[in-house]
């Protein structure tokens, strides 16, 4: 795993946080619930081919 994609992911996650706040205390609950939701499917759009390359080694080292 790069060390860009752990800035990417916490600058995603200080962004959506600050972002989520400043929706609540405006009353737009439902707006700050999508963003963090928005926030959630990015980070994970970048994390799901590292996890199928984890899942890919280890069916590779036990010979699954």
């Amino acid at each position: 795993m790069e060390v860009s994609l752990i800035f990417k992911i916490a600058a995603v996650g200080i962004l959506v946080s600050v972002i989520s706040q400043i929706l609540k205390h405006s009353g737009r609950e439902e707006q700050a619930f999508l963003t963090s939701l928005a926030g959630l499917l990015l980070v994970l759009y970048w994390i799901v081919p590292y996890i199928s390359d984890l899942f890919e080694a280890m069916k590779k080292m036990f010979e699954l």
